[in-house]
């Protein structure tokens, strides 16, 4: 089977500090001359690419901001060309990279509908028989011979997803574009992609939301500084990606948090966490280190930690008290007190509460200073998040048996 994508020997360069000339006064003239020069460095935004994509292959280009990805794309879409390379592309490839690219702003939906589906190629019969599907999809019907001036970047968005996606081209390139889009609105996306890649046509895909590219998936590569150096099966891919990039524990100080009560004689004064870059099934360690305000003999000391969602109610409350983790007393501020929690948290942002406890006094107590970000998704890997309502997702089993005699 021929490759319906293939990139070789791909590298594009671009030039820092070139603006466009303008006209210029006298005075600009005269001390245009003065001023010394600026120069203009290139720099390779990507550096010998290669990979093929076969047809029905969903792909998923994987890496950090600025490592290549949108150039990657934006090449292979025809916007921009590559310094040095050859691509070879064996159907029509239809993409979403950018609201609004692609579409004409003084044109309206219908027009832009039809727009499109001529530069794919499509004569009107084609684009007719998909039109009603685009229209209820993007949910614009309403505005359609409006002006597309006038429409909100949500609005442009679901319309140009709905003509990339109805379409019908042999290969469709999406980027993080998606992520402007509701949650509710992100999941009809991600199930029409699948329902596209499953027809046997080809998806290439540039999204953070790693449940999303596992769910939408199965292959990817992976970019950093312009180069490709992982080629494998979304979870090698994304295994390479944590460990190369992801840090897994950060420090801050806590010394500056005004948001803080308590006799304050012994304070948290660092944080040591992985809050700020934690996944599902992945444990949610945090690392203390004290600092004596006023010196005396501190004993029986508590560490709790509460979790909130966005309403400051407390979905979980925990302290080494509990588990009967007793620490008689604090000896230096070199001691590092850490301690570790599941983490089986759906969805949504949540907010840190920390607070200490010694000689049966609150000595400190810190709250709104560290959010947690859940991404969309599950840990249950179910393609439809939104079903999934409650705020902690237990690991549970179900055991089926037939009962004998």
């Amino acid at each position: 089977m021929k490759a319906i994508l293939e990139v070789k020997d791909l590298w594009k360069e671009y030039r820092r500090g070139v603006q466009k000339e303008k006209y210029l006064s006298l005075r600009e003239n005269i001390t245009r001359g003065i001023k010394p020069k600026r120069k203009n460095e290139t720099f390779w935004a990507l550096e010998d690419v290669n990979f093929q994509v076969y047809p029905g292959d969903s792909l998923a280009i994987i890496g950090k901001n600025g490592a290549g990805k949108s150039t990657l794309l934006k090449i292979l879409s025809k916007i921009t060309p590559p310094t040095k390379g050859e691509i070879t592309l064996r159907g029509r490839l239809a993409s979403l990279l950018e609201v609004g690219t692609g579409f004409h702003p003084e044109l309206t939906g219908r027009e832009n509908i039809y727009l499109n589906g001529s530069i794919l190629g499509l004569n009107r019969k084609e684009i007719n028989s998909q039109f009603d599907a685009i229209v209820d999809f993007s949910g614009v019907g309403a505005f359609l011979d409006t002006p597309l001036k006038h429409y909100s970047s949500g609005m442009q968005l679901r319309l140009a997803f709905a003509v990339a996606a109805h379409l019908e081209p042999e290969i469709l390139v999406i980027d993080e574009v998606l992520a402007v889009g509701d949650s509710a609105f992100q999941q009809k996306c991600i199930d029409k992609m699948t329902e596209v890649s499953q027809s046997g046509r080809t998806i290439l895909f540039v999204s953070h939301n790693f449940q999303a590219v596992r769910n939408l998936c199965e292959k990817a590569i992976l970019l950093d500084h312009g180069k490709m150096i992982g080629n494998g099966s979304v979870e090698e891919i994304i295994s390479q990606y944590r460990q190369n990039f992801r840090s897994a524990e950060s420090e801050e100080s806590l010394l500056d948090i005004p948001n803080r009560r308590g006799s304050r004689g012994l304070i948290m004064a660092n944080l040591l966490s992985n809050a700020k870059d934690i996944e599902w099934g992945e444990k949610l360690k945090m690392t203390l280190m004290l600092k004596t305000e006023t010196p005396a003999d501190y004993r029986d000391l508590e560490f709790g930690i509460a979790l909130q969602d966005e309403y400051n109610k407390s979905i979980i409350h925990l302290s080494n008290k509990y588990l009967k983790k007793n620490i008689e007393r604090h000896l230096n501020d070199n001691m590092m007190y850490t301690f570790e929690m599941e983490n089986s948290l759906s969805q949504g942002r949540y907010s840190l509460v920390l607070f200490l406890r010694a000689n049966d006094i609150i000595q400190d107590w810190l709250s709104d200073f560290l959010y947690i970000e859940i991404p969309e998704g599950n840990q249950y890997a179910y393609h439809n998040s939104s079903e999934i309502k409650g705020l902690v997702q237990p690991g549970f089993q179900m055991y089926v048996k037939e009962k004998v005699g």
